[in-house]
């Protein structure tokens, strides 16, 4: 037997106990490699089960939380019916109900249910067991499955706005209804009823949720929760008092206007700032695409708070441009995107610097109603600075014109936001600079002229006694 495996075989001269061995490991190392192809195959099988158990609803109280991807189209919402009455229950101000949320994602629908963690009382949720078709009339509002905000039901807002009363009326367009409305809790609402014209309600509500649905910021309109029930489409914001500009710089206001010189320049600045978030402070950036002056709300205060976003945006950090559709309000569009739909920051820019034009004359931007060489805020306004008649552009009702030198800074920042050259205009960012540097040297002009006043009227009183004694 020795002998024989000691023999030379044909294979390079190698014995044949050195081919046998070398059969043997080839053959373990083959089968290793199909057990490991197996073992993998298996645990990849496994995973997708468990992951599609996951997906189906049960009646485990303890089963995860599933937030839904903004990015998905929402088809409908259905509510949990509950076993309870929650009209009777002390947590319905934020309660535990459960709503199934079907997607659409890749041409399959998913179920799932969304399940709250503690209410505001510190009632823990449970998991609902049976889906109806249309909530009943039994439901409460839910705390937000996106994270935020709240889920408002239909119910809730049809008590919270008088059935949705023309009383509680407080703005209407294209995009549908807003009414005013008052919660439980005394807190004070304003609800935008989207119309569904051929999906558009769906899309301003996906726009408006992603754009900006967990942004905060004092110059921006809060969005608190969103309705979806069947095909209703809302969205619930804080409610602003004080009404939008364009009312207060073209409405019946009488022959002077509220909104003094400086009122005006912190309404500008505010709104820059709103606009500097949206562009710089958010990834991915948000371009507004509707920036005008009956979407700048106004509080008791006069502070400012840009609003709808239903057009809005949003442009990742690889982009420098996208390609859309042109949207926005005749008057306040960008001209390199109304004649090829390239749309970036800069277009709002462009919208900004037509408002402060709008601000600082109480004109609108196109106004056919004046002369033919009027009829254009932007051509008109540029005529008067070139004919060197800046005040020639104030409007008339206010009651105090503003020094010529902040008149001048300020126009001149308009003009740089509406330069024909996309790439010439300046950032909001920077813009946001300009104001404040020009607010600072208006205040400190404004304290050397009380100086000087005070010490003048010092001098003259201090003149009298002494030519009183002569």
């Amino acid at each position: 037997m020795e002998d024989q495996l000691s023999k030379q075989t044909s294979v390079f001269g190698i014995r044949l106990w050195v081919v046998v061995g070398i059969a043997v490991g080839a053959a373990i190392v083959v089968f290793l490699f199909l057990m490991s192809l197996w073992l993998i195959s298996k645990r990849n099988t496994n995973k997708s089960k468990r992951k599609t158990e996951s997906q189906i609803p049960t009646t485990n109280t303890t089963t995860t939380t599933i937030i839904p991807v903004l990015s998905k189209e929402i088809q409908e919402i259905t509510t949990v019916a509950k076993q309870s009455d929650p009209l009777n229950d002390p947590n319905r101000i934020m309660g535990a109900d459960n709503q199934a949320l079907i997607m659409k994602a890749g041409g399959e629908e998913r179920i799932q249910i969304e399940i709250m963690g503690q209410n505001k009382l510190g009632g823990s949720s449970s998991v609902g067991r049976n889906l109806v078709d249309h909530p009943g009339p039994n439901v409460v509002p839910e705390v937000s499955h996106l994270g935020w905000g709240r889920w408002y039901t239909l119910r809730e807002l049809e008590v919270a706005t008088n059935e949705f009363s023309d009383q509680n009326v407080i703005g209407e367009g294209g995009y549908g209804i807003v009414y005013y409305g008052v919660l439980d809790d005394n807190t004070q609402i304003a609800v935008k009823n989207l119309l569904n014209n051929k999906g558009q309600a769906e899309k301003e509500f996906k726009v408006e949720v992603e754009a900006i649905g967990r942004v905060r910021h004092k110059c921006l309109v809060k969005l608190l929760g969103y309705c979806a029930e069947g095909a209703q489409r809302m969205l619930v914001y804080e409610y602003v008092d004080n009404g939008n500009l364009e009312q207060w710089l073209h409405g019946d206001v009488g022959p002077c206007s509220p909104l003094t010189w400086e009122i005006r320049m912190n309404i500008i600045l505010c709104t820059a700032k709103g606009l500097t978030y949206l562009h710089e402070g958010l990834e991915p950036k948000v371009v507004h695409r509707d920036i005008k002056s009956s979407n700048i709300l106004l509080d008791k205060q006069w502070n400012a708070k840009v609003s709808d976003f239903g057009l809005a945006k949003l442009l990742g950090p690889e982009h420098s441009y996208v390609t859309t559709r042109v949207m926005g309000t005749f008057g306040y569009v960008a001209p390199e995107y109304a004649s090829t739909g390239m749309l970036n920051e800069r277009n709002d820019v462009y919208s900004f610097g037509i408002l402060i034009m709008e601000i600082i004359s109480g004109r609108s931007p196109v106004d056919y109603s004046r002369p033919p060489a009027e009829v254009n805020l932007v051509d008109w306004l540029k005529m008067m600075v070139t004919n060197r008649n800046p005040e020639g552009v104030v409007d008339p009702k206010l009651s105090e014109k503003p020094g010529s030198r902040s008149l001048k800074k300020t126009l001149l920042v308009a003009l740089r936001c509406v330069d024909p050259n996309a790439q010439k205009r300046p950032k909001m960012g920077q813009v946001v600079h300009m104001l404040e540097a020009e607010q600072d040297s208006s205040f400190r002009d404004d304290r050397t002229r009380t100086s000087v006043r005070t010490q003048i009227e010092s001098q003259k009183e201090a003149s009298g006694p002494k030519q009183a004694n002569e």
